[in-house]
């Protein structure tokens, strides 16, 4: 018995370091870690147009209409059709419930979503003014990012990478030992919140930033005081050890 459960141990010490990402030579893992912040420069809004009728066509027809006068006024503030996005019109029936609470159908609503970026913020309280003049029902979102985000990403990772070679060299110095190859690099998958996520490789980064509510907007001012990028990166060293 003590034979058999000796094998069992071997067996299974060998499948876990099989399974395992760590090399069975001296290592160090670390993670790097860096964050950036800028301010905004550019704001994403999504609307939604709904229109209720008790005839489907007409409350399509009325969304539509909304949504043509949205699209042709936006050239006043200088806003290109590509920096625009329109769902596809949903029409369904609109449900009530009765006094015995069944369904009862009350007409049929129709709806869109429109998102649009404005790259002038200084323009951003007269484009909610005039989508509500034409008849806009709902802000649903206001995201705030920048136009060098692609820039900011990449610096970002630039000092994560450094972040890691420095605490995998100092770990390595505490020990009497010096760093070797990298053995591996992996992306850190732990997301959250708001945010943009982008993979270059083998890191992560993402963008964060706090949503803006519509309701506690204060005109002409919707600037967001700032936003963070952040780079995470695992590596793992090997180590190289003086006799």
């Amino acid at each position: 018995m003590k034979i058999f459960m000796g094998m069992f141990l071997i067996a299974f010490s060998l499948s876990c370091l099989a399974n395992s990402s760590l090399p069975p030579n001296r290592h160090v893992a670390v993670q790097g870690k860096a964050k950036l912040t800028a301010i905004p420069d550019i704001a994403t809004l999504k609307f939604e147009v709904r229109n209720i009728d008790k005839n489907a066509l007409n409350a399509k027809q009325k969304v539509d209409e909304i949504v043509n006068g949205l699209l042709n006024g936006l050239h006043k503030f200088s806003i290109k059709e590509q920096a625009v996005t329109a769902s596809n019109l949903l029409t369904e029936p609109h449900i009530r419930y009765g006094d015995n609470d069944e369904e009862v159908i009350d007409g049929f609503v129709a709806t869109r979503t429109i998102n649009l970026t404005v790259s002038d913020l200084n323009l951003l309280n007269d484009v909610i003014n005039f989508a509500l003049s034409v008849g806009i029902n709902e802000i649903e979102d206001i995201q705030m990012s920048s136009s060098q985000i692609e820039q900011l990403m990449e610096k970002a990772n630039q000092l994560a990478v450094q972040n890691a070679k420095e605490k995998g060299a100092s770990l390595a110095k505490a020990f009497g030992a010096t760093l070797g190859d990298i053995y591996s690099i992996n992306s850190n998958n732990n997301s959250a919140g708001y945010n943009y996520v982008s993979h270059y490789g083998l890191e992560r980064i993402t963008v964060t930033g706090s949503r803006v509510d519509p309701d506690d907007l204060t005109p002409g001012r919707y600037l967001q005081a700032s936003m963070s990028v952040a780079a995470n990166i695992d590596v793992v060293f090997d180590l190289i050890v003086e006799k």
